[in-house]
């Protein structure tokens, strides 16, 4: 990651889309050298540094090493996020902000993000489209992954079936989808922000596992999308996917943890390799 370029954006605009959501669209110079990809679940590492830091006299060529020879109170935060939509025509990017006040980095940023602000991007990277060989279609998650759930609707052809749920804390964080007539989609409410909702209803009895499990399983081969809290995704809907289900990983290879309550990203990342090491 270190040695990827970074891409230098600007602000164009922002939208508060839901209650706790806030849609920021990208342009300025960031074009020149970012490339958009055709995954519906395409992602970028955004690169928050100090708005007192003179970027321009690091190096004319910018990638994340370019930050490691400052203090490491100067050094970038680095956070994932989900490319909510690209408008080449326009050369613009937009990234969807779950805010919470001043909870977190990101959040607060785009909060507060005004026309002309820079942002530096890195990406995109991705792995998944809809398959349109598929039968039907499955699609889970919460917040961190209704970004990549919508634009996945988007691209469906118009007789696609099948199902989307996605979590939420209630009504007020919902917003408008453009949903074909075939795919039965229903927001569940958990009630509470997700990473302070109280634990029985959250991690192993995420309200979203249960939707996904009560949904009636249609004849077929289905194509699998299922991102979000971690505990949610990995211990309780992938078994349910791959072993109950008996989907094979061609079509369920998209099933993984977006976030993990009580971890910053740097410590889920550590999680996430301890997981990996210990299951091989």
């Amino acid at each position: 990651m270190a040695g990827r370029p970074v891409h230098t954006f600007e602000v164009v605009r922002t939208e508060q889309i839901s209650s706790h959501i806030v849609r920021v669209t990208l342009g300025g110079n960031g074009f020149d050298t970012f490339t958009p990809n055709d995954y519906t679940d395409a992602y970028v590492k955004l690169v928050f540094v100090s708005d007192d830091l003179d970027v321009g006299a690091l190096e004319q060529s910018l990638t994340l090493d370019s930050f490691s020879t400052l203090p490491p109170q100067q050094r970038p935060t680095v956070r994932t996020y989900t490319v909510r939509s690209v408008d080449a025509a326009r050369r613009e990017i937009a990234v969807d902000f779950v805010v919470h006040g001043e909870h977190g980095v990101a959040g607060p940023w785009a909060a507060r993000a005004r026309p002309g602000q820079r942002l530096f991007v890195m990406g995109p990277s991705g792995a998944y489209a809809p398959d349109p060989s598929a039968d039907w279609y499955l699609f889970a998650g919460d917040e961190a992954g209704l970004p990549a759930i919508s634009a996945a609707l988007e691209a469906l052809p118009d007789n696609a079936i099948g199902y989307a749920f996605v979590e939420v804390a209630g009504p007020e964080d919902e917003i408008e989808l453009t949903v074909p007539s075939g795919i039965q989609f229903r927001w569940i409410y958990r009630g509470g922000r997700a990473d302070l909702v109280p634990e029985d209803n959250a991690g192993d009895h995420a309200p979203l596992i249960a939707a996904v499990k009560e949904a009636l399983w249609l004849p077929g081969q289905v194509q699998v999308f299922i991102h979000g809290e971690a505990q949610a995704v990995m211990h309780n809907l992938r078994p349910y996917i791959r072993k109950e289900r008996g989907v094979d990983a061609r079509w369920a290879s998209s099933i993984s943890g977006y976030w993990r309550r009580g971890r910053t990203e740097e410590t889920f990342r550590e999680w996430k390799r301890e997981l990996a090491a210990a299951e091989s």
